[in-house]
């Protein structure tokens, strides 16, 4: 596919740049910040356009969207009234609002959509998945998902994913998106929310004073509850994934999984781990796409957000 690059901001767009260029042809990036996309497109000999006009009237068939989550909603229209497939980072939106038409255009414009849920790829947590499918554990009423990393410590998070105006949020919005569709893929939409957010780390770069400790509690009809902790405080820090039922429980420490079951006679045993698949983008970029990072998944993911963000106790 050839694809353009919408947005330089995110601090993945040159790992996606890397895979886009191994599947097909860049043709050219266009970002708002005139200096910041003079400076990637010289360090990697690309074609700037000055204006996303520019951008959506090229050879591009499809646009990876790394700008800002806030200029998402304008970005995605656009390209989508273009005709071009659309890759983009999480979260969709900030409110569900522009999460919703953003949906229509996809929809109306029948364009291909893919958003980087990239953790439902990854073996462990597909492993866990699939445990969790086969109806082994029963009824399921625990979920916890935790992941965390130190870049608020150790100071390389860029300054501008503290932006409320640009993200929506500090580290739940960031990354406690995995955690939120994880929930949403394993359990279906909570119903009812409550979150505790802090700044534990005092750092320059925070000027909004976004969350950089966070956890998100859920709770389900069926009596199911959810966990999803996040944060940019903690080092050392293994992702975790624990699903607990009514037969049993499995628990993901990393790369390792382990089950204790009925089947099991309660005993601990190692899991051997299911194939890791391509990520969304390549997915994206080879036409493979397999639906289960689509549009519907997306605006999800945005509803739930918007919740979180809206019960901080």
């Amino acid at each position: 596919m050839k694809t353009a690059i919408l947005g330089v901001w995110h601090v993945h767009t040159e790992d996606y740049l890397k895979t886009a260029m191994k599947y097909g042809e860049v043709v050219g990036v266009y970002d708002e910040n005139e200096s910041k996309r003079k400076e990637f497109c010289e360090k990697w000999g690309l074609k700037e356009f000055e204006c996303l006009e520019e951008l959506l009237q090229s050879s591009a068939e499809g646009v990876i969207v790394c700008s800002s989550t806030n200029l998402h909603t304008n970005y995605i229209i656009k390209a989508a009234q273009a005709k071009k497939h659309i890759f983009t980072e999480k979260v969709l939106t900030i409110n569900p609002e522009d999460s919703q038409k953003i949906k229509e255009e996809i929809e109306n414009n029948k364009v291909n959509f893919v958003i980087s849920m990239v953790k439902k790829y990854n073996a462990p947590v597909r492993t866990v998945k699939k445990i969790t499918d086969s109806g082994e554990l029963g009824k399921i009423n625990y979920f916890r998902y935790r992941n965390c990393h130190g870049g608020s410590i150790d100071g390389w998070l860029p300054a501008h994913f503290y932006s409320k105006e640009q993200c929506g949020g500090g580290a739940m919005m960031d990354l406690g998106a995995h955690g939120m569709y994880l929930a949403y893929w394993f359990l279906g939409m909570p119903e009812i929310f409550s979150s505790a957010f802090t700044i534990a780390c005092e750092n320059p770069k925070n000027k909004d004073n976004v969350e950089d400790n966070a956890v998100t509690m859920m709770s389900y009809t069926d009596g199911a509850i959810a966990l999803n902790e996040t944060g940019f405080v903690s080092k050392c820090c293994p992702a975790v994934l624990e699903i607990g039922g009514e037969n049993g429980y499995v628990k993901m420490v990393d790369n390792k999984v382990m089950k204790a079951t009925l089947k099991t006679q309660e005993e601990w045993v190692d899991v051997p781990l299911e194939e890791e698949l391509p990520s969304p983008l390549v997915q994206f970029l080879t036409n493979k796409a397999d639906g289960d990072c689509g549009i519907d998944d997306a605006v999800a993911l945005t509803v739930m957000m918007d919740k979180a963000y809206n019960k901080i106790m």
